[in-house]
């Protein structure tokens, strides 16, 4: 095959490309980058550099601390609770809905989708939505940070799009066979709906793990507080909420309060950014096929 070469054009197109693109992704890691060093980074260092990106001393003096008590654990229990908890349900509500919706011979299928859209457009509102948690009986339990959000309704019509290009021929070969409905979406929808099931998997637990809003007006018991409420306790009430120097030994000094902030953001953030690798290579795939046609 013949060797195309490129024009200057699409050679400069190209180089500025990547420079805005790179300028982009160093402004967008280095703040994390100066938060991971602060964290390690003793006062001395803290108060003698304003921004660094590696400490000349690592300390773990600020990790100790904030894992001094189970106050960090037991929030960061309640978060993957409700992550995983209300991943599992989010994927489970938004598949058995968008796979009826996405047959064309459904009665009333325009009518139910017409309804699922005037809901993105208009919602009752903060207050009517906590009067109907409250009437629910579900304030101060993790029910309140899982159910009001079970379906997302743009997530569903893009599961709905993607059911609907799935080829119609392998449902009725499967049909053919004796297939079962529900054997139909277990057997056959859902393997090739991988790439769109991860993309909305990440979607559903990085926003049920980030969910802070919704914590602080239902859940008043400190101890089912997620991780993000307790970390907004530390980071802009008290970080001594963090830990207890009672329980260290008699010569450790408590580390600076810049550094435990810091300790308390990256362990915060860790954990989804550990999930981010494995559903990536899916992520653009799934959102693009979702959203080709209506």
């Amino acid at each position: 095959m013949a060797k195309r070469y490129r024009s200057a054009g699409e050679i400069t197109f190209d180089v500025f490309n990547y420079l805005v693109l790179g300028i982009i992704g160093i402004a967008a890691i280095l703040p994390f980058l100066f938060v991971v060093a602060g964290s390690f980074a003793t006062e001395a260092e803290i108060t003698k550099r304003a921004v660094f990106l590696v400490p000349t001393t690592i300390s773990l003096d600020a990790y100790r601390f904030i894992f001094s008590t189970d106050t960090i654990v037991r929030s960061i229990g309640v978060s993957l609770y409700v992550t995983v908890i209300g991943t599992a349900v989010n994927l489970f509500f938004t598949v058995t809905m968008a796979y009826p919706m996405a047959k064309r011979y459904l009665m009333g299928r325009n009518l139910i989708l017409n309804l699922v859209i005037f809901t993105m457009l208009f919602g009752g509102g903060m207050i009517p939505t906590y009067l109907v948690i409250r009437e629910l009986h579900l304030l101060d339990t993790l029910n309140a940070l899982i159910l009001p959000g079970a379906i997302s309704a743009f997530n569903l019509i893009i599961v709905k799009n993607f059911f609907q290009e799935l080829p119609a021929e392998m449902e009725e070969a499967a049909r053919i066979d004796g297939c079962t409905e529900l054997g139909l979406l277990w057997r056959i929808v859902l393997p090739l709906s991988k790439p769109v099931l991860a993309t909305f998997t990440l979607f559903y637990a990085v926003g049920h793990w980030n969910n802070f809003f919704s914590a602080l007006l239902y859940i008043n018991d400190p101890s089912k507080w997620p991780l993000q409420v307790m970390l907004r306790q530390i980071v802009m009430l008290s970080q001594s909420a963090a830990g207890d120097l009672s329980s260290m030994d008699p010569n450790f000094v408590q580390p600076p309060e810049q550094s435990i902030k810091m300790a308390v953001i990256v362990v915060g953030t860790l954990p989804i950014m550990c999930v981010y690798p494995f559903l990536q290579k899916h992520f653009a795939k799934g959102v693009m096929l979702g959203s080709v046609k209506g």
